[in-house]
């Protein structure tokens, strides 16, 4: 016999929450930081050089590939 799921307390969406937020307001941060700077993500990735190579990826349920 299958025994029923418990029910989810309202705990994991407050903590599902925060995680979202803390998430949101680093990416925002880093945005910012980044556009003071005048950087973008291919400037940090071609200082890496040309021994670093391109790269498949799968990141978050997509396969990304490096250009």
């Amino acid at each position: 016999m299958v025994r029923p799921l418990p029910a989810r307390s309202p705990r994991c969406a407050i903590e599902l929450a925060a995680l979202f937020v803390l998430g949101f307001t680093g990416k925002k941060l880093i945005d910012g930081w980044m556009a003071r700077k005048g950087a973008t993500p291919n400037d940090v990735r071609e200082q890496a050089g040309p021994a670093r190579g391109k790269h498949t990826r799968f990141l978050l349920g997509v396969w990304y590939r490096e250009d």
